[in-house]
């Protein structure tokens, strides 16, 4: 049974066409995987950046931290 159209793969492939789906499309689904990947960076160091903020305003920074430590 064949679903493509094609009886033998002994052919010239320019003659037949598009083999897989989307081609052409390779540099434009590139540079949106590259600005996804950037814009998850950005959006991974905010969230971090904020979850360390608040743990400064809980705990204090490093050095009342340490006077703690070294006070006990």
């Amino acid at each position: 049974m064949n679903t493509t159209g094609i009886s033998s793969w002994a052919v010239d492939l320019a003659d037949v066409g598009a083999i897989y789906p989307f081609q052409g499309l390779e540099l434009i689904l590139l540079i949106i995987a590259l600005i996804f990947w950037i814009w998850w960076h950005i959006v991974t160091f905010r969230m971090e950046f904020d979850r360390q903020d608040e743990k400064i305003r809980k705990y204090g920074n490093s050095e009342q931290i340490t006077q703690a430590i070294e006070n006990d």
